[in-house]
């Protein structure tokens, strides 16, 4: 039996990349998960296909969250599937990672109003609220893990917006984790580095150089090197761990 058998999970963004591999990671130990997509069913299709045909249970549900009412509408569709597939409303595990990363490459003399609006929303905005309105199904010693990003911790310019983003996101997990605390619930965030995510850049074998030269490691990150990583945090074996910053990138944040 696998760790988190019978444990369900909700995991946003999970219809690819990094999401993907956490969905397959918490269902191959176990877990019923619940694969949330914005607009892409077909990818979703495919990580629930993916893991049933690992002998895992699971589920697509959309939301294009960041618009008012989706946070509601997404919770109350998964509490009716949790029921559907296993009998019962109660989600142990959720996994905040759904992101804005479309603008992760905006210099910061072009960031405008509306990019600020749009990190903020998607990056800390919609996880508080889930959480928040979560809590009524996660039960005592449940886990809630947040996927930041390494660049919160190094200087790139670039990602300013999106950094800005995913650094509040990482309060929310240190501030909230003493108020979850008296119900065993934990809450921790996961930062990741450099990941090969099946973008098309990581087919580029110069970029790939330039960007492995940033791990203490000298290489890319794969998607199952942080869902592991993920798989541990959302376990009993971390029950002891709460309001942490995971580094996950590879070495990249040594100095």
């Amino acid at each position: 039996m696998g760790r988190l058998q019978d444990k369900t999970a909700l995991v946003t963004g999970a219809s690819r990349g990094i999401g993907r591999g956490i969905a397959l990671r918490l269902a191959n130990d176990g877990a019923v998960v619940a694969v949330n997509y914005s607009t892409n069913e077909g990818a979703a299709k495919e990580t629930v296909a993916l893991i049933e045909e690992a002998g895992g249970r699971a589920f697509a549900v959309r939301a294009q969250l960041g618009t008012p009412g989706t946070v509601e509408q997404l919770l109350a569709e998964v509490e009716a599937a949790l029921v559907e597939h296993t009998g019962s409303a109660v989600l142990d595990i959720l996994v905040n990672n759904a992101a804005a990363t479309g603008f992760s490459g905006v210099e910061p003399d072009a960031v405008t109003e509306e990019i600020l609006d749009y990190c903020y929303t998607l990056n800390a905005k919609v996880p508080f609220l889930l959480i928040q309105k979560a809590l009524r199904l996660i039960p005592d010693g449940g886990r809630v893990i947040n996927i930041s990003s390494g660049v919160t911790h190094a200087a790139f310019p670039p990602q300013i917006a999106y950094a800005m983003g995913k650094g509040a996101l990482e309060q929310i997990t240190l501030h909230l984790a003493p108020v979850l605390a008296p119900r065993q619930i934990t809450i921790n965030t996961v930062a990741p580095g450099v990941t090969d995510n099946g973008d098309p850049v990581f087919a580029d074998p110069e970029a790939v150089k330039q960007m492995a030269a940033q791990s203490a490691f000298n290489r890319v990150g794969d998607v199952s090197e942080v869902a592991d990583i993920v798989a541990f945090v959302a376990s009993g074996d971390a029950r002891w761990m709460t309001g942490a910053f995971v580094d996950a990138t590879g070495g990249t944040l040594l100095g």
